[in-house]
């Protein structure tokens, strides 16, 4: 059987030569052009490499001298003779340079070229390998372009002091803004620690180390202090540091920004200056007319009653006419003590007495009362329905806040209209006079009138004191102050929508509570009994006049009064005749020991006598309940003082 026969279907692989092996191989390579030169220069191959880098074909190429591939430049200087002698020379000869391609473009080349030669050692011709860096080139021009550029950029930098710091914070470089701005060149402060920058104190308090541990633990340190120039003058500046680090992760570095803002600096401080002398204007002018709002009122109150008693003086006043100045003291007084309480919830200083109560039922038993106040040319729509959380506040000063607002709205409504009250649950007060929305568990209830509208400088004002647009006998100006200082008490917030000609909305933000709601309605005085038993009264009051009025009145009330002019004289009078004395009646504000610090000692040396205090001062009164003692708010009527007194009392004393 002739060896060189294969049986049918034997595909072993065919042999071919090692040189055609050989030259599939370097066809197969793409991204270098290999071939070989003869003695002379001249082409004598070609691979597949070649022809995608420079875009001759094999046919077009083989025979043709190599300097075609260089620049007329190249070629001007002899270049490629120069390149086969040294490799002719030298072994080998490896360089960069541009190369032209057949369509004219240029391209940066890496060229190795190496010598050839026979068995003799003659020389047969030469190997060229050519590689296309054209890319890598741009990429490297394009970041040295990109270093230079942000060199000059930070060498140019005027008002900015950038600069580089060493691990152990000694400056590295120098811009010409730190220049500018520290007053050192850059052979002054090469090599030098930072620190000397830092003030004295700031060097004693070892803020330089603090903000490099800072900046090395955050990668970032920021801060605004007193800095130092060369000449000893100091600056405020804004500083950022940034550890640096290298590949690795290695620290070997800071970089360091320093910004001179003195004079915005010295702008703001002019500013907070001026702001502080408005709001110091502002003030002077708020008390000036709260002052004369005061004034106004009280004025005519004292008018109404010294003419009421310079006629009840005069001889000849019948019974009917007597009873008509007595009325109109007493209407009179109680005026100007309902002034003071809405002055004192403005200023958010009246004692609340809060309670949870539900704001469908507050509201809806007030309905009556709201239609009677409107009248029939006015229709009142209640929106309640729903679940409503019951709200945390005082009561009696929610009814008055409401029906504050709801006047305010009838005068907005002189022809008539409707008057919507309704309320909801919500999650957040919104944004109220440029404050930030506040989250939180609120009930909004809002009053809502489709009247004349505000307008908006007006409206900018309205719950100011005694600020009113109203005929002077319609308002005193307090009723929306009333309604703000008693929301801002509890905890909530009051917001006002309003647009010219189609009405305003008022909207009271209460805080929602889970307590139980109370069933009674604050717990008024009118259910306590009146009766009280004759008492021992120990009676603590520093001003005379008071004082006189006071034990006259609780001694007309049928108790016997024992007189003390301060704290100090009511504890001897106790050291002495505790088993003789039911209570202690005093007033809070006295000079040395105070009301309440004399009832804490009574409580802690006799535990079992009641005390009750009295006081017409707004931070007392704002801080009822704290100390725990019954607080009597001047001024009061008689049947409030029976009240509170028998209350005080234990229940064996009230019965026995």
């Amino acid at each position: 059987m002739d060896p060189s026969s294969k049986p049918d279907g034997d595909e072993s692989p065919v042999s071919l030569p090692s040189e055609h092996r050989f030259q599939l191989l370097v066809n197969a390579i793409k991204d270098y052009a290999i071939y070989l030169l003869d003695s002379q220069g001249r082409v004598s191959s070609w691979n597949t490499g070649a022809e995608r880098l420079k875009g001759y074909t094999a046919e077009e190429i083989v025979g043709q001298h190599f300097s075609r591939f260089y620049t007329p430049e190249d070629i001007a200087t002899g270049l490629p003779a120069r390149a086969l002698k040294f490799a002719r020379e030298q072994g080998k000869f490896e360089a960069e340079g541009w190369r032209v391609r057949k369509d004219g473009t240029r391209f940066w080349t890496n060229v190795h070229i190496e010598p050839v030669l026979g068995p003799e050692g003659e020389l047969i011709g030469y190997a060229k390998i050519t590689r296309d860096m054209s890319q890598v080139r741009f990429s490297e021009q394009a970041l040295y372009a990109s270093e230079q550029r942000f060199r000059l950029l930070v060498e140019g930098v005027r008002d900015y002091a950038i600069y580089m710091l060493d691990p152990a914070g000694r400056v590295t470089n120098w811009n010409a803004g730190a220049q500018l701005i520290k007053g050192y060149t850059a052979h002054e402060i090469m090599g030098q620690h930072f620190s000397r920058f830092y003030t004295s104190e700031d060097q004693r308090n070892g803020v330089p180390a603090h903000a490099l541990q800072t900046a090395l633990a955050e990668k970032r340190y920021e801060a605004e202090a007193w800095r130092v120039r060369k000449d000893g003058t100091r600056f405020w500046a804004n500083v950022v540091i940034d550890a640096i680090f290298d590949e690795a992760g290695r620290h070997i570095g800071f970089a360091k920004i320093t910004r001179d803002i003195t004079e915005r600096k010295r702008a703001q401080d002019e500013m907070e200056r001026a702001r502080e002398a408005l709001s110091h204007a502002q003030k002077l002018e708020a008390v000036g007319r709260l002052t004369g709002g005061v004034a106004h009122d009280f004025n005519n109150f004292l008018t109404i009653i010294r003419s009421s008693v310079e006629l009840l003086r005069r001889s000849g006043a019948d019974e009917e006419k007597r009873e008509r100045y007595i009325r109109a003291i007493s209407e009179t007084a109680d005026r100007a003590a309902l002034l003071t309480k809405q002055l004192l919830a403005f200023a958010r200083q009246q004692p609340l007495r809060p309670e949870a109560f539900g704001i469908a039922q507050r509201i809806g038993s007030m309905t009556q009362v709201i239609e009677t106040m409107l009248g029939s040319a006015v229709k009142v729509a209640l929106a309640l329905e729903g679940p409503l959380d019951a709200v945390k506040a005082d009561p009696t000063q929610f009814d008055t806040a409401l029906l504050n607002m709801v006047i305010n709205a009838k005068d907005a409504m002189p022809e008539g209209g409707t008057l919507k009250i309704s309320a909801r649950s919500v999650d957040e007060v919104p944004a109220v006079r440029r404050h930030a929305a506040v989250k939180g568990a609120f009930v909004a209830i809002s009053i809502e009138d489709s009247g004349s509208g505000i307008e908006p400088l007006t409206l900018a004002r309205i719950f100011e004191p005694f600020f009113t647009t109203k005929p002077a006998t319609k308002g005193t100006g307090l009723g929306l102050s009333q309604v703000y200082g008693f929301a801002k008490q509890s905890g909530g917030e009051i917001d006002v929508r309003s647009r010219v000609g189609e009405g305003t909305c008022f909207t009271l933000y209460l805080p929602r509570t889970a307590g139980e709601v109370c069933a009674a309605t604050g717990g008024g005085l009118s259910d306590v009994p009146r009766e009280t038993p004759r008492l021992c009264i120990l009676l603590v009051e520093d001003n005379d006049d008071v004082g006189q009025f006071a034990s006259g009145l609780l001694s007309a009330l049928g108790h016997s009064v024992t007189r003390a002019g301060s704290a100090k004289e009511a504890l001897t009078i106790l050291e002495a005749n505790r088993e003789t004395l039911d209570l202690v009646f005093s007033d809070v504000v006295m000079p040395g020991m105070d009301g309440v610090d004399m009832a804490k000692e009574i409580r802690s040396r006799w535990a079992d006598l009641p005390v009750v205090l009295t006081s017409g001062y707004s931070h007392v009164l704002a801080v009822d309940g704290d100390h725990g003692f019954a607080l009597l708010q001047k001024p009061y009527s008689i049947q409030e003082l029976e009240d509170f007194l028998y209350r005080a009392m234990p229940v064996v004393q009230r019965t026995g």
